[in-house]
This record gives structure tokens, C-alpha cells and sequence, in this order.
């Protein structure tokens, strides 16, 4: 989300994850599901891993 420069709503929109979902993930408040990670993802055109932040990959 933040590499592709898009606010909370803009991938709520395109996902139809609500926005206050994607911004507790986002702040670390909760454990995205599976299926949310799955409908970010291809929304997004990113894999899965993408939306990980992580200094080992």
C-alpha cells in the first residue's frame, strides 16, 4: 500500500475490505485472514508475500 503510494481507502475500495480493517492491519493492531490477504493481493497486483514487511524475505 505505502510503495504504491494509496491511501486506507483506495485498496478498501478496490478489496471491499473495510477500511478500518485494512488500517488495524496496516498498524499492526491485528493478523490480516487469509482471504483478505488473498483479495489485497490480487487487487493490488502483488503477491501474497508482498504485503509482508520483513528484513529477511
Amino acid at each position: 500500500m505505502y510503495d504504491k503510494h494509496l491511501t486506507i481507502r483506495q485498496p478498501s475500495i478496490l478489496t471491499g475490505v473495510p477500511k478500518s480493517t485494512i488500517a488495524d492491519i496496516a498498524s499492526g493492531k491485528i493478523s490480516p485472514r487469509l482471504d483478505a490477504l488473498e483479495q489485497l493481493a490480487k487487487r493490488l497486483n502483488v503477491r501474497i508475500t508482498d504485503l509482508f514487511e520483513a528484513d529477511i524475505k
